[in-house]
């Protein structure tokens, strides 16, 4: 891989436990970015750690993140800057194995690590946040109305540049032992996967509108249950 196509690996981005499950593969980093629905944002504030979850989108190598004006984390922002350090995880499985010890998940994590900088251009907040709306249901911002004055006066959003970012992850069966393999305790991968029910409409939805193809064929992620066992992540 060229470098273009790898996050640089450094001190900070470099797991200090099973570093062999540890990725650096800008598309692989990119698409758990883009299929988590949450990030959590983590950042020091009067010398104390604060961990928050919100909403973001990615752009190119750009990670926005959605939050209000009134937020600590905006006011820091706003104020030249502030490190801050992006996690998304996807669940896969649930592994069960013979052994208490080897029980383990199957799972994708990514960490960002950068400056959040609040936006402050009009146009971009504006591509930002439709950016966001999107994220959450592709073809969403062009199905509702888009902020108003007072709506976005009360909206921020952060921009942080995708530099220094790391992907971590299991997959595959359990490890149990060589010795444990004849115990007899069913050992195993419980698969998972985000669900969505069908939508409900609005008590008060005007007579007339009908449901867009965009809320009705809504899904997430790619998960496949099939009985074959995906390649092993040790």
């Amino acid at each position: 891989m060229s470098e273009q196509d790898t996050y640089p690996q450094g001190p900070r981005t470099t797991p200090t436990r099973l570093r062999e499950r540890a990725g650096y593969a800008v598309d692989a980093v990119h698409a758990v970015l883009d299929e988590g629905l949450i990030c959590h944002v983590g950042v020091v504030v009067d010398g104390e750690p604060v961990v928050l979850p919100t909403i973001h989108a990615r752009v190119g190598r750009t990670l926005y993140l959605h939050t209000s004006t009134g937020s600590r984390l905006t006011r820091l922002a706003a104020d030249g800057g502030v490190p801050v350090c992006v996690t998304v995880t996807l669940l896969d499985g649930l592994v069960l194995a013979r052994s208490q010890f080897h029980h383990s998940m199957n799972y994708r994590s990514v960490v960002v690590r950068g400056r959040a900088e609040l936006v402050t251009d009009p146009a971009e907040k504006s591509a930002a946040l439709t950016a966001v709306v999107d994220h959450v249901v592709p073809g969403r911002a062009d199905g509702s109305r888009p902020g108003d004055a007072k709506e976005l006066a009360a909206t921020a959003v952060l921009r942080i540049a995708l530099e220094e970012a790391s992907l971590k992850q299991r997959s595959g069966p359990p490890s149990d032992d060589d010795e444990d393999l004849a115990l007899p305790y069913w050992a195993g991968v419980i698969p998972v996967a985000l669900g969505f029910g069908p939508p409900r409409p609005a008590t008060d939805l005007a007579d007339g509108v009908v449901l867009p193809g965009h809320v009705a064929g809504y899904t997430r992620g790619t998960a496949d249950f099939g009985s074959a066992s995906p390649p092993r992540v040790e």
